[in-house]
This record gives C-alpha cells, sequence and structure tokens, in this order.
C-alpha cells in the first residue's frame, strides 16, 4: 500500500506487479479506458459501465490479461523435469551465476556444420569368435577346479581396465572368475565394491559362454591358501601366463593376482581381442541407479539440443603428476613446483624434460584458455552447451573463467541435478566418475582434454557405437601456434581445422596403432563393414 497527498485529501492506491509485455501491448488509450470508463451523460450508467467503474474489476481484468498472456506465450519445454529444474536452481555448481542461460541456448546450433558426424564407413559391431575358441569355451565354463582372484586398485576407469584384464587371464587359464575385489581408493576413500558400480547379473549373463563367473569362492576351496602374484611384468603375453600361473592354480586351485593395471599385452590373439571388446562394451554395464541417474542428466542436457561433453584434467595432482604448469599465476605455479620437489615420487613424467619441452611435445594437459580456443577454432558456436566431467580445478571457478566467458551454457553434474539426487552418490568418487561416463560417452561431441584412462574408453566406446564425433586434440601440432601471438585468428583457425581433419572420430584401424588397445581402437578386431567378407556375430 503506498499512500500519497495532496493538500489535505489523501488518496489511497494499490499497486499490482503486471509483466512489461503486458504493457507494452496495451495502448496507453486502452490503459485509461480500463481504469477510467468515460460516463455516459445521455443515459443510465448499464450494469457493465458500473462494472467498469469499480477499480477492484479493473485491476482483476489486468491481472487477468497478464495471466493469459504469460500462458500463452510461455514455451513449453520438451523435458518435462525442466520447469521443475529451474525452481530448484543450479546453485550448487561452478555455474550457478549462469542458471538462466540454460533457456538461451539457440536450438538452430543444430545445422552448424561443427555437429555434423563423421562417416563410419559402415563400420559396425561384430564379434565373430572363431570355431576353435567355441569349442575351448564349453570345457572351460564347466571346469569347477579353478579359480582366479583379482584385486583391482585405481579410480574407477582404471578399474575398469584391469577388470577387462582379468577376464581375459581367467581365460588363458581356463579358470573361473570370482567377482573382482575393488580395492579401497587411498586418495578418495571410496569403498565401493563391484556390485556399487556395475551390473554383476548382467556381466554374469553376457560372459556365461566365455568364462564362469562367481560371486564367491566355494565351500570346497575357502581353506585354501591362494598363490600371490604382487607384480605381473608389463605386456605380459598369455604364453607367459600359462607358463607363470598354470602349473600352480592347478596344484593350488586359487590364484590370487595384484597390480593388473595395463599389465597385459595389448597385441593378443583375435579371439581375445575380441573378448576384450565384449568386457568392456558389453558386459561392463552401470548399475541400475547409476544408469537412471546418468540417463535423467543426459536428457536434460540434450532437451535444448545437441551438447559437448568436456573430460577436463586440471586437478592439482594432475598438475603435479604431468610435470605441467597450470599457467594461472606465479603462485600457482610455484606452488605446483614446490609440491613436485617435496614428493618427486609423485612425477609420472619424464623427469629429464623441462616444463616448456613437455608442453610443446604434447604431454601436457590443455588449460581452459587452450580449450576454448580449439573449441572456437572448430566452429563450435558461442551458444554451444558444454556439459564437463572432471574433479574441481586448481584455481577453483576462476579457472574457468576462458571458457565459460565463451561458452555461457557451461553444466556439470552439480548444475543439472535436482536437490537431494546427487546425495546417495556424494561420497562415493567412482560412483559420480560413472556419471561423468554416462553423459560424456552420449554427447554429441566428446573431447578430453588430457587422454588418460576415462578419454581412452569413451573414445573407444564412442567408436564402437558407431564412430560419434570425438576431438582428440593434436596436441603436439598445435601448441606452437597457440604461442604465436603474431597469428592473426583467421590464420590460427584454418591451421587448427587442418590439423584436425583426421581426428575427429572417424574410424581407426589398430593395426597400424601397434600396442594400442583395442577397447581404444575397435577396428579391425571387433567391428568389420559390408565390404569385408567374414561371418559375424553381432553382441547385444
Amino acid at each position: 500500500m503506498a499512500v500519497s497527498k495532496s493538500n489535505k485529501k489523501k488518496h489511497h492506491q494499490s499497486y499490482i506487479s503486471v509483466p512489461s509485455q503486458i504493457i507494452n501491448s496495451i495502448s496507453q488509450a486502452s490503459l485509461e479506458s480500463l481504469l477510467h470508463s468515460p460516463k455516459k451523460k445521455q443515459s443510465p450508467p448499464s450494469k457493465i459501465t458500473v462494472l467498469l467503474k469499480n477499480p477492484r474489476f479493473s485491476i482483476f481484468l489486468i491481472f487477468v490479461l497478464g495471466f493469459l498472456y504469460m500462458l500463452f506465450k510461455m514455451p513449453f519445454s520438451q523435458n518435462p523435469c525442466s520447469i521443475s529444474q529451474e525452481k530448484a536452481g543450479f546453485s550448487t555448481g561452478f555455474s550457478s551465476f549462469r542458471r538462466n542461460s540454460i533457456e538461451k541456448a539457440a536450438v538452430f546450433d543444430e545445422k552448424s556444420e561443427f555437429w555434423v558426424q563423421p562417416d563410419g564407413l559402415g563400420y559396425r559391431p561384430c564379434l565373430d569368435f572363431s570355431e576353435k575358441y567355441r569349442a575351448e569355451s564349453l570345457e572351460i565354463v564347466k571346469d569347477r577346479t579353478k579359480y582366479l582372484l583379482v584385486v583391482v586398485s585405481g579410480g574407477m576407469n582404471q578399474q575398469r581396465n584391469q577388470i577387462v584384464d582379468a577376464v581375459v587371464i581367467a581365460r588363458i587359464l581356463g579358470a573361473s572368475l570370482v567377482v573382482p575385489n575393488l580395492q579401497v581408493n587411498v586418495i578418495w576413500g571410496d569403498e565401493s565394491e563391484f556390485s556399487d558400480i556395475f551390473d554383476l547379473d548382467h556381466f554374469k549373463k553376457v560372459l556365461a559362454d566365455d568364462v564362469r563367473v562367481v560371486s564367491s569362492l566355494p565351500s570346497t576351496h575357502l581353506m585354501t591358501r591362494p598363490v600371490e602374484e604382487k607384480r605381473t611384468p608389463l605386456h605380459a603375453s598369455p604364453e607367459w601366463i600359462r607358463s607363470r600361473y598354470i602349473r600352480r592354480i592347478r596344484r593350488d586351485g586359487v590364484l590370487l593376482l595384484r597390480g593388473l593395471d595395463s599389465r597385459l599385452s595389448k597385441d593378443l590373439p583375435s579371439d581375445l581381442q575380441k573378448l576384450r571388446c565384449k568386457v568392456a562394451f558389453h558386459a561392463l554395464r552401470f548399475a541400475p541407479h547409476i544408469s537412471e541417474l546418468g540417463t535423467k542428466l543426459t536428457e536434460r542436457m540434450r532437451s535444448k539440443g545437441p551438447y559437448v561433453a568436456l573430460h577436463l584434467r586440471m586437478e592439482k595432482d594432475v598438475w603435479v603428476r604431468t610435470g605441467c604448469l597450470p599457467g594461472l599465476s606465479p603462485n600457482y605455479d610455484e606452488m605446483i613446483n614446490n609440491e613436485r620437489k617435496s614428493r618427486p615420487e609423485l612425477l609420472t613424467s619424464r623427469s629429464n624434460m623441462t616444463y616448456h619441452q613437455r608442453k610443446l611435445a604434447g604431454l601436457c594437459p590443455l588449460n581452459a584458455l587452450e580449450v576454448a580456443r580449439l573449441l572456437k577454432a572448430l566452429g563450435a558456436p558461442k551458444t554451444t552447451r558444454i556439459y564437463w566431467a572432471g574433479g574441481v580445478p586448481l584455481g577453483g571457478k576462476e579457472a574457468l573463467t576462458p571458457l565459460t566467458s565463451e561458452f555461457p551454457n557451461f553444466y556439470n553434474k552439480e548444475d543439472l541435478a535436482l536437490p537431494g539426487e546427487l546425495e546417495p552418490f556424494s561420497k562415493k568418487a567412482s560412483l559420480m566418475a560413472a556419471i561423468d561416463y554416462i553423459v560424456s560417452e552420449r554427447s554429441d561431441v566428446f573431447m578430453a582434454s588430457h587422454g588418460g584412462n576415462m578419454g581412452h574408453a569413451i573414445q573407444g566406446q564412442r567408436a564402437y557405437a558407431g564412430h560419434k564425433k570425438t576431438i582428440i586434440p593434436n596436441k603436439r601440432q598445435m601448441l606452437s601456434y597457440f604461442m604465436d601471438t603474431s597469428l592473426p585468428e583467421s590464420e590460427f583457425n584454418k591451421i587448427i581445422v587442418d590439423l584436425h581433419r583426421d581426428s575427429l572420430g572417424k574410424p581407426e584401424l589398430r593395426t597400424s596403432k601397434n600396442g594400442r588397445d583395442v577397447t581404444k581402437y575397435p577396428i579391425p578386431e571387433c567391428m568389420c563393414n559390408n565390404t569385408v567378407a567374414r561371418s559375424s556375430i553381432e553382441v547385444k
């Protein structure tokens, strides 16, 4: 209630908020006619006239008009969760200050060349195991005398790799695989078990014709003291594994393996390569509660059109381990240098190289500015919607500013989740990583700023799913141009596009990548096209 004074009289005026669109759509004369209907001099007032004179009715009429206007003008979202999502607000993530930008993503971006997918050349998944492999399977799955125990370590994506290796080793030894034991992560303290992350029943069912998987040792073997091997050498071949372990496991019945991380050879016989693909792309499905939330977040990202997923490796430990510097400020660079000097064992990159040499060799993660420039050069529209996966970057939200200023539609799982949705996962780093994996793998375009287990796994899975666009930064060749400040932007963009013509996810044969994992390059062992004459059995 507002009060105004005029001479000795007081007039009480009521105010109501009306959308500006309504005010603009009604002329001044119309407003005056609504609020101050003129009196008719020659005829008695009608009921309508009396009603229009009533100020309460006038206010009510304006309110109704405003309501009708908003009702017919408001866009209806294709995502039934979007309205409640907006009410909840994106208040927990780095981009909460961009809450309303989710409504501004232009759907016409779908016509941009940036979203064009690579030509898959007709390649499709096909796992055609040999007759010999299928015949041996009958005996292997019936065996009840040999059991393989495996302890896997590291983050979720490292664990995935080791589980794939464990299945293949069990097959080589003709042993039953006890569901792998996930070692408590010393960094995040994650105590998740296999069934917390992966769908165990699905895992057993898919591999039923290849390896027998059991939840625990049978009573006949419980008192057996397993032979433990703590360190399998790098590039261990099937022949080495048989010569080293087959006699022991036959004698004792149980073999325990630790430290499998990337120890098994990447160059295996064809059937075992296919088995690796079968485990990675078919058997290792995330648990239902993870898949459900991952699907919801994917739908929320896609509700406004296509999106890019970025796996950003800008955490403090990444800068320390790679021997690289974040370039945020001299203080942050000094912090990383001091950490590396005090704990030299953390450095996993080549110690005989300077930071500058590592950078030019393409051994460093891209920072936010470099990611932004790369995306712009490759034609990403400013309205591009970006989902970013990864841990908290060194420097916090400010470290992402070069990216968010160029691409304001910038979200992570905390931004997209409704209140309480992430709570069951919040203290489980592996489960949070699995959610990131799902939303990233299903994106229209994916890019990792620094390879790594997750980047490689998603690259392979996207290839296996039909060669969805995956940007693989050509860091070794492009970074010198990033450092050339005299280079005009148009010339820089042309150079970057030329450097990445063959790095956007098109089919790439593993035969030219000796020693590379088939789960990253699934052609030709796990995918075939119509030009290849071969019988195939597609695994669903």
